[in-house]
């Protein structure tokens, strides 16, 4: 006779319960960064919409800035953290490989024995971790996850480079995702070029620096190139998202693109032609780029300082090197 394996009760639906936050200490603005690149807080401005960004002291990891974002989003669900399946972090800045963060954080948050593990999908980071999360639970993997976005990029910036330090910044993001009775949470347009990986990433491997080869790697970009790509082709992208919903823009209370700078934010809102309703993310304005904790920033002060959009629609999209790119459709908690 064969044997009929159990498997474990699955849940139809998700949706995204709490948000959590946490910003680098310090608030760095335009004129204390202008010398090295020999530019000016004018520039800044005119390019990218930055006034400030958020950068961490030299003895906060990122790990620290994911367990007080996680922590205020386990709070603010209200679950006990041990019905909390998995935790998963989206980072590229985590300076001790192994453990993972989210290890880190689990225990931190009392959410230990759930499954943990980081992700690395740079600026779209976040989206794919809300895909797993959503998948897994639907699935029966878990009852409810910790998804965080969490990045200490001050410490992978050249402060002479024009190309992209002055954008980088410190901060985590987190939602707890758990089962609901409608869908909180759409299919995820996502994917992949890497043809394209040349356009922005790492300038060198740790190996080189090791060999004495290299200066301590830092991020690079070809930011016209990057820009192109952003605000054409992940358009596409943002109105599949809406698509596969279901829905229109018209529906959405809120949209939030990775915070990358505030030109490609307003080229983005331009080509979907957002309705005058929709609140759209701006918190690249003080806290800067912080690639995979963006979107779980931005979304964070939005429900701050507009609380009428809880239980709204929110397309978000995150893109970056890779080249990769995720979209999805979330009601806000």
């Amino acid at each position: 006779m064969t044997a009929v394996l159990t498997q474990a009760p699955t849940h139809a639906h998700t949706r995204i319960l709490a948000m959590g936050a946490a910003r680098g200490e310090n608030a760095v603005p335009n004129d204390d960064i202008v010398g090295p690149i020999n530019s000016s807080d004018e520039w800044i401005r005119q390019r990218t919409g930055m006034v400030t960004r958020r950068r961490a002291n030299a003895e906060t990891s990122a790990a620290d800035l994911a367990i007080a974002a996680a922590k205020e989003a386990v709070s603010k669900a209200g679950i006990d953290p041990s019905e909390i399946g998995v935790v998963l972090c989206a980072t590229i800045s985590n300076m001790q490989q192994s453990p993972s963060i989210a290890a880190v954080v689990a225990d931190a948050i009392g959410a230990t024995p759930a499954a943990a593990y980081d992700l690395n999908a740079a600026c779209a980071g976040y989206c794919y971790a809300v895909a797993q999360a959503d998948a897994l639970i639907r699935a029966g993997a878990a009852k409810y996850s910790v998804v965080i976005g969490a990045e200490k990029l001050s410490d992978l910036i050249d402060p002479t480079d024009r190309s992209i330090s002055f954008l980088l910044a410190d901060g985590a993001g987190a939602a707890v995702i758990g089962p609901s009775d409608t869908p909180g949470i759409s299919a995820t347009q996502w994917g992949s070029d890497g043809s394209k990986a040349g356009l922005v990433g790492m300038n060198a491997t740790l190996t080189q620096f090791r060999d004495g080869e290299t200066a301590w790697p830092t991020l690079r970009q070809e930011g016209p190139s990057v820009f192109r790509w952003a605000v054409f082709d992940m358009v596409k992208v943002a109105k599949k998202a809406l698509e596969g919903a279901g829905i229109t823009a018209d529906d959405l209370a809120a949209f939030v693109p990775h915070q990358a700078n505030g030109r490609i934010i307003d080229e983005f809102t331009k080509q979907l032609a957002l309705p005058d309703h929709v609140k759209v993310g701006r918190d690249v304005e003080t806290t800067g780029n912080t690639s995979a904790g963006s979107i779980p920033l931005a979304v964070h002060r939005l429900l701050d300082e507009n609380p009428e959009l809880s239980g709204g629609l929110l397309l978000q999209i995150g893109f970056g090197a890779g080249l990769v790119y995720a979209a999805q459709v979330v009601r806000l908690p």
